[in-house]
């Protein structure tokens, strides 16, 4: 998925892959490495290219952008369920503490 989303971005911009490569400073290398793995690149590179053609990691890896769903209701059970002690957290400190929590249920199923 990761190599046809890039290499869709380089068309559109009138670059090869290749030529995207050196123009983003990695190695023409990793492009065949990821056509033939079928692996996206290291967290570092993903955030590199990204902002190179201004599209978010999601949308590298996935094609699509995501939306972030209104979690506001969420953050208020998350205060509820941490008996207040959110209360002095803001609200970007809430939304890491809740995709940490969704994050260990993940990974207990």
């Amino acid at each position: 998925m990761f190599y046809d989303v890039y290499c869709q971005l380089c068309r559109s911009r009138g670059l090869t892959p290749s030529g995207a490569a050196s123009r983003i400073g990695f190695n023409r290398a990793s492009v065949t490495q990821w056509k033939n793995s079928g692996n996206p690149p290291k967290q570092e590179l993903l955030l590199k290219i990204a902002s190179f053609f201004n599209v978010s990691v999601d949308y590298l890896l996935t094609g699509r952008e995501q939306t972030e769903p209104d979690r506001s209701v969420e953050l208020d059970g998350l205060e509820f369920a941490l008996f207040g002690e959110v209360r002095d957290m803001t609200e970007a400190q809430k939304r890491d503490v809740l995709k940490f929590a969704q994050f260990i249920k993940e990974k207990g199923e």
